[in-house]
């Protein structure tokens, strides 16, 4: 299997991937409180974890590359419970900009940014028109849990898609990093469902605070999470995302 992550790289292996017209997989998640049971870094570990997968699957089919995930994104409804890192919008724009300027002037030129955090999606959609033009370079942004919707509604019993520290979330972590789980904590486990902002049908956003929704911090029941249904989700998410890499957006 070829090596797909830019740090475990050569400057001259990355040349020639370049040379390729390599696709780019640049992960942002987010550190934040995951509830009793999960680590902060959950968003960051699953987002990094589904590009990898994905890059080795694409791989077959184009040249791909994973850069270092970006671990902060927009946070602030999680800071009232502590543990939590934020940036500002302002922040997140300028430092994407400068990885995605370094990605370019290294000789790619397609660039897919990979979400795993909730919080920054709406953001996410707005930086991605003001990169493109600011790079004069087509920037491409997906969400995975987006990208493999289906299959996460598939393999989840109590909802229909990922909420927070949830059955979701926890099952993937259950299959990708074990031993970071709680499990004398997983009693408590569990909150209210949610629908994330940017999939909301209400006329009216308001911004409220995490710990208004829920005081576990915990949004969906993570109670029933299995490491099975995080394996289906993870391979899933992967195979989604790498044919969406495939059929190159980039080309439109």
């Amino acid at each position: 299997m070829s090596e797909v992550l830019w740090n475990r790289l050569t400057a001259a292996e990355l040349r020639a991937l370049a040379a390729r017209d390599a696709v780019v997989l640049l992960p942002i998640g987010a550190t934040e409180q995951h509830g009793p049971h999960l680590p902060t870094g959950v968003d960051d570990f699953l987002a990094a974890e589904v590009c990898r997968r994905a890059a080795v699957l694409a791989a077959e089919h184009t040249g791909v590359v994973v850069t270092p995930s970006v671990p902060t994104g927009l946070s602030e409804h999680h800071m009232a419970f502590g543990g939590t890192l934020t940036l500002t919008l302002p922040t997140l724009h300028a430092l994407l900009r400068d990885i995605c300027r370094s990605v370019i002037r290294a000789g790619f030129s397609r660039i897919l940014i990979v979400n795993g955090h909730g919080g920054n999606m709406t953001g996410l959609n707005a930086l991605t028109t003001e990169l493109t033009t600011e790079l004069s370079t087509p920037i491409a942004f997906a969400s995975y849990f987006g990208a493999g919707r289906e299959v996460v509604r598939e393999a989840l019993e109590t909802q229909d898609g990922l909420m927070h520290a949830c059955e979701g979330e926890t099952s993937m972590m259950m299959a990708a990093h074990p031993d970071l789980i709680r499990s004398q904590n997983l009693v408590e486990a569990h909150g209210p469902r949610i629908t994330l902002p940017a999939e909301s049908t209400e006329p009216v956003y308001m911004a409220v605070s995490f710990d208004r929704i829920t005081k576990s911090g915990v949004a969906g029941d993570a109670r029933v999470a299995t490491a099975e249904k995080g394996e289906r989700m993870l391979s899933g998410c992967a195979s989604a995302l790498a044919d969406i890499i495939v059929r190159d957006p980039w080309a439109k």
